[in-house]
């Protein structure tokens, strides 16, 4: 069975990407083939895209961590030919080709049956982005963080900030979104942010060990010192999500904010959650946390992959990347 795919080769320690056409393997035991109908383009699947170390294990390569579509072939009698479905994370568009196919194989452990308020174009417009931004606020929402402050939310632009915007915004809270795009402020409010902070003025001012408690939590999708000063700002009792690293891999704090606030630091890995809360996470995304976004969303087909990739790279994407495939 022949599919089209945007396969990414090596040639002489250079990366690029092509539609070709390739061959699916036949169906292992425990597997599901899926009819992607759409996909999307994540930060993971740009550094897949251009060869960054430790991110694939070999080439030629097929990226997609987003997989939404329907079952055309099963091994599994929990899944029928038919059923609309989603993937996310694991080793999707890392160790296994992805979502960037007309076709896609995987583990059915993997698979969820789509709830039925969603559908596959409505499903990757949130992606793994959104599932990324819903562990996030799910954390704040949990631990009841108080919305008489407001919640900071950093990397406000890229897709996890701005649907954690949303998301907060819609519950309630008072949100501030860090952004280094200026002539994005609009935008963010038009997201649901009601304070524009850039990026440079939030990081003109050296991190102490405590400053003010103006926060009641936050998301932070970048890391680095941004993270360190956003921990110093929260309030009592409140939260931190911690889920990117594009500002540093490593940041310097205090005990202060944990021992003298009770300040939580929750680390959030959407990848490798289990799909029990997967399957809360899309429940809660289509029902009372679902939000509108068509203004902020770009849909492309598989040939114009490469060029949205190196926008991603450069860190001129806003908003959400939507892949679909056919006509």
């Amino acid at each position: 069975m022949k599919y089209k795919a945007y396969l990414v080769e090596e040639n002489e320690g250079k990366h690029s990407g092509q539609v070709k056409e390739i061959e699916m393997p036949s169906l292992d035991d425990g597997n599901v083939i899926i009819k992607v109908h759409y996909s999307s383009l994540n930060y993971k699947d740009a550094l897949a895209s251009s060869g960054v170390k430790g991110v694939v294990k070999s080439y030629p390569f097929v990226p997609g961590i987003d997989v939404a579509g329907e079952i055309i072939e099963t091994s599994n009698s929990e899944f029928s030919v038919g059923d609309n479905v989603v993937a996310t994370g694991y080793k999707i568009g890392m160790s296994v080709f992805g979502g960037f196919g007309e076709l896609v194989q995987l583990p059915s452990k993997w698979v969820l049956k789509l709830p039925a308020e969603l559908n596959s174009f409505d499903s990757m417009c949130y992606g793994t982005a959104g599932i990324t931004a819903a562990a996030c606020v799910k954390k704040i929402v949990d631990a009841n963080v108080s919305n008489e402050l407001p919640v900071l939310v950093s990397g406000a632009t890229g897709g996890v900030g701005s649907i954690s915007v949303g998301i907060l915004s819609k519950l309630g809270y008072q949100v501030h979104a860090i952004s280094g795009k200026q002539d994005k402020v609009e935008t963010l409010k038009s997201m649901g942010a009601s304070e524009i902070i850039l990026r440079d003025e939030f990081t003109n001012e050296p991190v102490k060990a405590l400053d003010k408690a103006i926060y009641g939590g936050a998301v932070d999708t970048v890391g680095g010192e941004i993270l360190a000063k956003i921990i110093s700002m929260v309030a009592n009792q409140g939260v931190v999500s911690c889920c990117g690293n594009v500002a540093g891999a490593m940041f310097t704090s205090s005990v202060f904010p944990f021992i003298l606030r009770g300040v939580q630091l929750s680390g959030i890995d959407s990848a490798e959650s289990s799909l029990v809360l997967k399957k809360e996470l899309w429940n809660l995304l289509s029902n009372e946390w679902s939000l509108n976004l068509t203004d902020h969303i770009k849909t492309i087909q598989i040939d114009g992959i490469g060029d949205e990739v190196k926008k991603i790279l450069n860190g001129n994407q806003v908003g959400r990347v939507v892949i679909k495939h056919g006509d």
